[in-house]
């Protein structure tokens, strides 16, 4: 379970992101839309740490499935700890990348960092062979030298690597070729099941995130604006009807 209550957070005379409550389960595709501006990267970056709230918090709670799951004894605030990073992974930009090294080398650091052993990445990064199509494992080359889009595999298969219970991805289908596009959905489903892992996913290309997600939220200056179930992609024309107004 991740929550968030009375999160603010202003640069300047501009709220970029505004909640008073959101709750989201365990288990669930979650896509965060938006026009520019509304707050997506910025909620995201409250979740991770990676920005102070100027009030409010975040929590999120172990799900009892996950391995780590008995180092957390309750929720946990992002900002106040640090077990919650046992079970998340992410992909936000490039920054999360270390360019001067080469994929493998880079997820042989993410398998010591995170004590895994060489055969158990080794066996994470197998359900992403079809959406890796032999462009990023193997190659040889320093990720700074890879393509945009294999920069963006690159960073993405790095947030599932170590197997998390909560993945967050900003903007995972930019950059990619429409076979990625599609794989990378597959992929995402795939995981969800099989880990049953809470999944959150950022993103302007609204029919692939409505075709994923289990439940869609706009975002508007920061605010949650609508909070919609997604049944058989229900979410659909309420999401077009609003997109579409002048």
């Amino acid at each position: 379970m991740i929550s968030i209550a009375n999160l603010k957070k202003s640069y300047g005379r501009t709220t970029a992101c505004d909640i008073e409550s959101l709750d989201i389960a365990d288990g669930e595709i979650v896509g965060i839309v938006g026009n520019n501006g509304a707050g997506k990267t910025t909620l995201f970056r409250l979740m991770l740490d990676l920005a102070k709230p100027d009030t409010g918090h975040v929590t999120t709670t172990p799900p009892p499935h996950h391995p780590t799951a008995c180092a957390a004894q309750g929720p946990v605030d992002v900002a106040g700890s640090e077990e919650w990073k046992l079970f998340t992974g992410a992909y936000l930009n490039e920054s999360f990348l270390i360019d001067y090294l080469t994929p493998d080398e880079y997820f042989a650091f993410l398998a010591k960092i995170s004590g895994l052993g060489t055969d158990e990445m080794k066996r994470n990064l197998e359900r992403f062979e079809a959406f890796d199509a032999g462009e990023v494992l193997g190659q040889h080359k320093l990720i700074r030298d890879l393509s945009a889009g294999n920069r963006q595999k690159a960073g993405i298969m790095a947030a599932f690597a170590t197997s998390p219970s909560v993945a967050i991805l900003d903007e995972p289908f930019n950059y990619l070729d429409p076979q990625s596009q599609n794989r990378l959905k597959r992929v995402v489903e795939e995981y969800n099941r099989e880990k049953g892992a809470t999944i959150l996913i950022s993103s302007h290309n609204l029919a692939h995130t409505i075709n994923i997600s289990t439940r869609i939220i706009l975002l508007e200056h920061g605010r949650v604006i609508s909070d919609i179930p997604n049944n058989g992609d229900s979410a659909a024309r309420e999401i077009e009807n609003y997109f579409s107004a002048d």
